[in-house]
């Protein structure tokens, strides 16, 4: 194999147009989140355990041990294939995959390959300007996880490797796409499409910086309207849907200019190189054969009845594309608001339930908060969420409340300014909006009389700017009126205070 070259090729948003096809396909690899592993009772909960204490014989792979099968990790990989769209066999079954490496002790991983639990699905991406598209899902299937190995180096200067085996069996479900991409831009959206429907099933946290979400993306390039595939490298180490995107670019451009250049692709497996910018060769691409697959012995195969997938199939929650046309058809949101407000399930709970809180009933009274809640979440809620780091599963707001607080606005309490203050302080106490306008004095002034007052102390002290109005000048009314809303502190009935001012101005003219 050609030695790989070590320059940092330049990134580029657009590969070379009409001459190549970029080809991607992704393998992700995604932890369940089950409590238990997936061939024995050890705790998978192991981030912030200390090294090696949730292990058992099993998944330390001891002499004469026996795996028992995770019902729920099979449960859960069965849920996220439907949500996929995919095909559910009844019969299934485990297979050794066999390698030599020091993260796995029993010298192979029990993982499916021929059988496995799911297969010929699709998920739908749209990147921004293009039309949607389908992404095949070739299949969706259950392992096992291996162990952790940490490599230091000691004061000596000498380097080893640790191991934890805390991670080891922990059930990990893979979901291989065709080779239907063709920009880096559209595995990054399958990415994060992907992503959002395990979250909203609630199968896995789904999160690569914590690893439990990982991506290992094949990428090829052929010429323009060529059939076969090019020679498929795959690129490892990539722990960020950016590190997914930037290491595709250069993928792009590196083969594009080896292509150029008259040499061959080899088929191989490269790393990322954050720091650097590109992908370093690493080893020569592993063919099915080269893990001698064969039957697990120790496990009998999994018989899925019509039934039993029926049970599972009732379980799926909404999923976010129905959801987000449904909200754009139910209460009249454009694409882009629902969008934002079905990104997570959380958030698109939130939603629906401050539209129609519990109790208020889903009728059309309720719902003609709809715009002004969404308008809330996508503006000032969002920013304060932001400062605070936090997520709105989280906030101390409850829908109701902003419900009642938008309520107040309509009917006059407070006007949309003090809506802001009291938002900003149920949003740091968890209190209702009554009970922050009540503790700051911040109900609407609206009686007349009140109003009056306050508006004759204004004229009495503004003697030019009321000059100025009587001469015809009308920005001269918006200065008196700003000074009126000053007095009261933005809590005086903008439209009444208006129209009293104008009717007193008027009356001496």
């Amino acid at each position: 194999m050609r030695a790989a070259a070590s320059r940092v090729l330049p990134m580029t948003t657009t590969p070379i147009a009409a001459k190549y096809e970029t080809v991607i396909g992704l393998e992700v690899h995604v932890q369940l989140l089950t409590e238990r592993k997936m061939f024995c009772g050890c705790n998978a909960a192991y981030a912030d355990a200390v090294p090696n204490t949730h292990v058992c014989p099993v998944c330390m792979a001891l002499p004469g041990v026996l795996p028992v099968i995770n019902r729920k990790a099979v449960e859960y990989t069965v849920m996220a294939a439907l949500a996929l769209n995919c095909e559910i066999p009844q019969f299934s079954k485990f297979d050794r995959k066999n390698y030599p490496y020091p993260d796995l002790l029993k010298g192979y991983q029990i993982s499916q390959y021929d059988l496995p639990l799911s297969q010929g699905g699709w998920l739908e991406i749209e990147v921004e300007g293009h039309e949607p598209r389908r992404v095949g899902i070739e299949r969706c299937h259950l392992e096992e996880d291996t162990a952790r190995l940490t490599h230091r180096t000691d004061a000596a200067g000498e380097s080893h490797s640790l191991i934890d085996m805390n991670r080891s069996g922990v059930p990990l479900m893979e979901i291989v796409s065709a080779p239907d991409m063709r920009s880096p831009e559209e595995a990054r959206e399958y990415l994060v499409k992907l992503r959002q429907i395990l979250r909203y099933i609630g199968v896995s946290k789904a999160n690569m910086e914590e690893g439990n979400f990982r991506c290992d993306a094949n990428i090829s390039l052929r010429p323009a309207g060529a059939s076969e595939y090019g020679a498929k490298v795959e690129v490892k180490n990539m722990n960020s849907f950016r590190a997914v995107y930037h290491a595709l670019q250069h993928e792009v451009v590196r083969q594009t200019a080896e292509l150029d250049a008259g040499h061959r692709i080899p088929q191989e497996t490269r790393g990322w190189v954050e720091a650097d910018g590109r992908t370093v060769s690493q080893r020569s691409k592993e063919q099915a054969h080269d893990y001698r697959y064969f039957p697990e012995p120790d496990l009998p195969p999994v018989t899925l009845a019509p039934a039993d997938v029926d049970a599972i199939r009732a379980r799926l929650p909404e999923l976010p594309d129905a959801k987000m046309r449904r909200f754009e058809g139910e209460y009249g949101l454009t694409r882009y608001e629902a969008n934002l407000l079905c990104e997570s399930r959380a958030r698109a709970d939130y939603y629906e339930a401050a539209v129609a809180p519990a109790g208020a009933g889903a009728d059309d009274a309720s719902r003609r908060y709809a715009k002004q809640v969404a308008n809330w979440m996508l503006g000032d809620f969002a920013r304060l969420l932001n400062a605070a780091g936090s997520d709105i599963a989280d906030a101390r707001v409850a829908p109701a409340d902003l419900h009642a607080l938008i309520a107040l606005i309509e009917d006059g309490t407070i006007s949309g300014k003090i809506a802001k203050s009291v938002f900003e302080a149920m949003f740091d106490s968890g209190k209702p909006p009554a009970t922050v306008i009540d503790e700051l004095g911040l109900s609407q002034i609206s009686a007349a009389d009140e109003i009056s007052g306050i508006v004759d102390a204004v004229i009495a002290r503004n003697e030019k700017p009321v000059a100025d109005y009587r001469a015809g000048k009308q920005e001269a009314l918006k200065f008196l009126v700003g000074q009126a809303m000053r007095e009261t502190r933005g809590r005086a009935n903008p439209a009444t205070l208006t129209e009293i001012l104008k009717a007193k101005l008027d009356a001496k003219a």
